[in-house]
């Protein structure tokens, strides 16, 4: 009897009716040759560290760093768990062979594995590799399965993830909390979760310690459109533009003569001065450029760039658009959501008018395609920029009874789909240049000449509008004919500005950091890591964030994430680097990475690992600095939602305090003492007397200077 095992039951049934099982058992089903049975995600875990040694049950800084010299793994305590194992132990003890269909990922091939190893499973393994799961696909799998130690370098990799994090965790979480929590609040430390938590906290107080400066834009008003004065770009803007264009090419974008116009005006008298050395001299238009351009059709969704659409569009959280893609998955309309690649593999352009023709609601946009041969871009469809899934598209199966938010997220994924079949967007760019007592002003236009795959969006207005806000506000309005040497009066002004700090991470800005987290670490190696993967990977970012939300770390307010003074005054308290940047997750993710392409050994990455997590218990321990992190109730948030499988990301035990009433606690009163009880901050905001750099900032207990980190000493104790 073959012994196939998925990861869910509906995943199970599907595979079921292909393979032509139909008799349902008690946790499986069975026919043809075949049984089918499933588990429920996790069945199997790293044990707890008790279970290695009883030592290790009471939380003592003693007994760190935790190392067992060999990690076992457990059944997870559920009575439902341990009823289906049992069942899933009895039929490969007696199987011919396995064929594992669980999640075709890194974290479905450590699910499976486990689960066999735990059975004791002795017979030959076969993989089903399937980026969807509709008929077609699931047969065409069958008839191509692979052996599953193809996989062992993807196993490795997941399973040395999994023992990194519990490694990390577990002992990084008891030595913070016994060290700094004062035993009444488990602070959890995690490879992603606190370096995620760092760049919100250091955001924030980016902002808090902002200091607006003002400054004056001079503009003119000539024939209904404003020009803007142009400003001479600083040398730190000139390396900023350059690397934007293209990394590398500095030099050639500070060439002095292109570097043209007048001084930023941060002087009023100065800028009323140009103000009136202009007023009554005529505007003179002296170059007018049109350029005509094409726009190609936006990417392909990859699980972030859909989560962050989402959240855009829709105000969707990370993790309610990964429960919602997840289950158009099941549901077969869209491919396997859990990806890293906006690209498609070659074999899977045949199959591409057959999608288009299963889309039913959008006859309207695919019926210019039908019959034509579809364009096949490098933009769409590169073998190179694919490894074990391609991008999300939809399977060609007509969606039916989809809820609100599916239909929403449906709807974006097919658009995306069939809009890069559609010819590039064609445009004109128009700059115009005017000049008055050879101060030279500004003003650009865009036009739209062919729409292309934009009429796939919907009504143009809508899509510049957006287009619009993300680009600062870059005007795109059709301008009039203006002609060079024309003249003419013109109406000047002078507008009062203030600089604006960083805004706020949303949800969508966090995952984008998340991913492009390389701009924060020096390393060109690990630059390209982190390009890569970013922080975390694009499956469990959405879970990192529930989990910062559920230790009370961070908060929403309307669309922000604010770092609460606990997540704050964790940050603050970390003094290990490695902890907390960008460079511990590079470093993992290239190694594991490396494993996955077996030019890394999982026991030599472990090794290190081991070594490192001592090294932090030693530094933490020999703190003599008697600092403690001031513990808040965790504030109830209308629509604030937590995901019990975050718990396992955080890598924190599962043991934790009982928590208690909320009652006016010691730390509560201090807090209240630091705070409200005090006279009208009149210093916040002030220089400080001592280095003059810094402004004045209020702590706990005195007030400080923000430029503490770098050695201001500059101190005084509330009165």
């Amino acid at each position: 009897m073959i012994v196939c095992i998925a990861e869910k039951p509906s995943v199970a049934r599907d595979i079921a009716d292909v393979l032509g099982a139909k008799d349902k058992r008690d946790g499986y089903i069975e026919g043809n040759g075949y049984q089918v049975t499933w588990t429920f995600g996790h069945l199997c875990t790293l044990k707890e560290p008790h279970e290695y040694t009883p030592n290790w049950k009471s939380w003592s800084l003693s007994s760190l760093p935790m190392v067992p010299p060999r990690f076992g793994i457990k059944l997870i305590s559920n009575p439902t768990y341990e009823r289906q194992f049992h069942v899933i132990e009895n039929l490969m003890q007696h199987a011919d062979m396995i064929i594992n269909c669980g999640d075709a990922g890194q974290e479905g091939e450590l699910i499976q594995r486990w689960v066999m190893q735990k059975a004791g499973a002795r017979c030959p393994v076969k993989r089903l590799w399937i980026s969807s799961l509709t008929e077609e696909a699931i047969r065409e799998g069958f008839a191509k399965l692979r052996d599953a130690s193809d996989f062992q370098p993807l196993y490795e990799a997941g399973l040395s993830r999994a023992i990194g994090d519990w490694l990390l965790g577990m002992n990084a979480t008891r030595l913070y909390t016994m060290k700094y929590g004062q035993n009444r609040q488990v602070l959890s430390i995690g490879r992603v979760q606190t370096p995620t938590l760092a760049l919100i906290v250091n955001r924030q107080l980016e902002i808090q310690n902002f200091v607006p400066k003002q400054y004056w834009e001079l503009k003119t008003v000539y024939r209904d459109t404003t020009f803007s004065a142009i400003l001479r770009k600083s040398d730190e803007e000139l390396v900023l533009e350059a690397e934007k264009q293209k990394e590398g090419t500095a030099a050639k974008a500070a060439k002095p003569e292109e570097n043209r116009g007048i001084e930023p005006i941060t002087d009023r008298e100065c800028g009323m001065a140009l103000l009136e050395q202009i007023k009554d001299s005529p505007f003179t238009i002296t170059n007018v450029t049109r350029k005509n351009g094409k726009e190609a059709p936006p990417r392909l969704f990859d699980l972030t760039s859909l989560q962050v659409e989402c959240n855009k569009k829709f105000a969707f959280s990370a993790d309610e658009t990964l429960k919602t893609i997840q289950s158009l998955y099941e549901k077969k309309v869209t491919t396997y959501p859990r990806v890293d690649t906006t690209f498609l593999s070659d074999d899977i352009y045949p199959k591409c008018p057959g999608i288009l023709k299963g889309l039913r609601d959008y006859q309207t946009l695919t019926a210019p395609l039908d019959g034509a041969t579809l364009p096949k871009s490098k933009k769409v469809f590169d073998n190179s920029k694919v490894t074990d899934h391609h991008a999300i598209i939809p399977t060609g199966q007509p969606p039916q009874n989809l809820t609100d938010m599916e239909r929403r997220v449906f709807d974006l994924i097919a658009r995306r789909f069939i809009a890069v079949f559609y010819p590039d967007c064609l445009f004109a760019t128009t700059a115009v240049i005017g000049e008055v007592e050879q101060i030279e002003f500004k003003v650009s236009g865009k036009q739209i000449l062919e729409p292309g795959w934009r009429v796939v969006f919907g009504t143009l207005s809508e899509r510049s509008q957006e287009e619009k806000e993300e680009k600062g506000g870059e005007d795109e309005n059709v301008l009039p004919a203006f002609v060079v040497g024309e003249s003419g009066p013109h109406l000047p002004d002078l507008y009062e500005k203030w600089t604006q700090p960083p805004r706020p991470y949303t949800e969508a800005t966090l995952l984008r950091a998340m991913e492009t987290a390389g701009k924060l670490v020096d390393n060109d190696e690990l630059r390209d890591a982190l390009k890569e993967n970013g922080i975390g990977r694009p499956s469990t970012r959405a879970a990192i964030i529930e989990t910062l939300f559920k230790r009370n770390y961070i908060r929403k307010e309307k669309k922000n994430l604010i770092a609460t003074p606990t997540g704050v005054e964790l940050i603050q308290i970390i003094h290990e680097e490695l902890l907390k940047s960008a460079e511990l997750t590079g470093m993992w993710e290239k190694k594991l990475r490396e494993i996955e392409k077996r030019t890394y050994n999982a026991s030599q990455f472990l090794e290190e690992l081991k070594q490192m997590v001592s090294e932090i218990v030693m530094s933490v321990l020999s703190d003599n600095s008697n600092r403690h992190i001031t513990i808040q109730a965790p504030a109830s948030e209308k629509g604030e939602k937590t995901s019990a499988a975050s718990a396992s990301a955080a890598g924190k035990p599962k043991k934790e305090p009982k928590k208690r009433a909320p009652r006016k606690s010691a730390a509560k009163k201090t807090e209240q003492t630091a705070g409200e009880n005090q006279p009208a901050d009149t210093l916040v905001g002030t220089p400080c007397p001592l280095c003059g750099k810094g402004t004045i900032i209020k702590g706990k207990t005195a007030y400080g200077c923000s430029e503490w980190k770098g050695g201001c000493t500059f101190r005084k104790p509330f009165e």
